[in-house]
């Protein structure tokens, strides 16, 4: 039975999540569990400082023999390189910038990396993923009809962090996810990036191409560096007043820092995966749950928000461009994408998936939940 149209009175999550649920004032859940979140999480003023200094002071008593005292992760976006600049300019921190390299990086972005790592004076180290195994997972993934297909790069990201802090003995890793502009997004929308277990599930059935040296990190891995190497992942924008527009606004001119449009469209792929994968395939518009988070932030209105989703997200030269280097790099003719498009969407439980451990350690306590809720900075998730 199709469900009846409705959106939120609050925010503009709508039910293009079939599993979202509105309350009697026509208010979704989303928007609740967005305020516990905040309440629970969120920061600011003395409090905030008070939990700020105290990942600070740690992190530089525990670097203090070391290069670096901490790890960044480098993607030339808006959030990142806030928490770059007040880790250097504000925080007196010594991070090491790592910046993943799987193809599709846009000019803008590439130009965003260079002028932070040179106005902040940071080392950048790149990790570059073998081509031929980046396109193999990303047709495993069209084959295997699944949402996540940006699982590829964002499993590929925290394996990067996670494994370059452990090599280079830091404990620290600073992320730039942030609940402020981020707490909202259904599941079903998605499927947790750091499950290695369902991304060996799916190549396995459709990869053609032996990894040997994609970047993976299980769940067993990821309780190694937690428990015993004891590699903490730190959003630390939850600890400070975070408006995007103020934010951007600074780094735009304390670090020539250039804005590129639409949350995640520093990455060719990621916009063309936003902003026509998700909607033809899916039906899924993912500047709903970004518009969302900002106005229950007081950062936007909703009138405002729903006139934002009147504009088309691609001009249609962009997209044009956009699909025919994608299409390029994946070796695709429009046939054969077409066809993959149509392909019966399946959900990503049908090849195997670790999230039960996942939830598992969870639910143990507010501090493992902590941990590993701060390893979720895919993009997709």
């Amino acid at each position: 039975m199709t469900r009846t149209y409705q959106i939120c009175t609050r925010c503009i999550m709508d039910t293009s999540d079939p599993e979202i649920q509105f309350d009697h004032n026509g208010v979704c859940n989303h928007c609740r569990r967005y305020d516990e979140l905040v309440k629970s999480y969120v920061f600011t003023g003395e409090e905030g400082q008070k939990r700020l200094n105290a990942i600070v002071d740690k992190t530089k008593k525990e670097g203090k023999n070391n290069k670096y005292d901490c790890i960044i992760g480098l993607s030339g976006g808006a959030d990142s390189t806030y928490v770059a600049y007040l880790a250097v300019r504000k925080l007196g921190l010594r991070p090491l910038a790592i910046t993943l390299d799987n193809g599709y990086d846009s000019d803008i972005s590439a130009s965003n990396v260079r002028n932070i790592v040179t106005n902040l004076g940071l080392d950048p180290y790149t990790c570059v993923i073998d081509w031929q195994e980046m396109k193999d997972l990303q047709l495993a993934y069209f084959r295997a009809g699944v949402i996540n297909i940006e699982a590829v790069t964002d499993h590929a990201i925290v394996a990067a962090l996670y494994n370059t802090a452990a090599k280079h003995g830091v404990r620290h890793i600073l992320s730039g996810w942030n609940i402020v502009t981020e707490g909202i997004l259904p599941q079903s929308w998605g499927h947790r990036s750091d499950d290695l277990v369902n991304l060996r599930g799916i190549h396995r059935r459709y990869g053609q191409v032996e990894l040997r040296s994609f970047p993976t990190l299980g769940f067993r891995k990821l309780m190694y560096y937690h428990l015993a190497r004891r590699i903490q992942l730190h959003s630390i924008l939850n600890y400070v007043p975070y408006v995007k527009t103020d934010a951007k606004n600074l780094i735009a001119h304390e670090l020539g820092w250039q804005d590129y449009g639409t949350k995640h469209f520093e990455s060719v792929f990621t916009r063309f995966y936003q902003a026509y994968i998700l909607p033809t395939r899916f039906g899924i518009d993912k500047r709903r749950s970004h518009l969302s988070c900002l106005i229950c932030s007081n950062q936007m209105t909703r009138e405002d928000a729903l006139r934002e989703m009147q504009n088309d997200p691609y001009a249609s030269a962009d997209l044009k461009r956009d699909k025919e280097v994608v299409l390029t790099k994946l070796g695709l003719d429009e046939g054969e994408f077409h066809r993959l498009m149509a392909l019966p969407i399946k959900s990503h439980l049908d090849y195997g998936s670790s999230v039960r451990w996942f939830r598992l350690a969870e639910s143990i306590g507010a501090n493992t939940r902590r941990l590993l809720g701060a390893t979720r900075v895919d993009r997709h998730e």
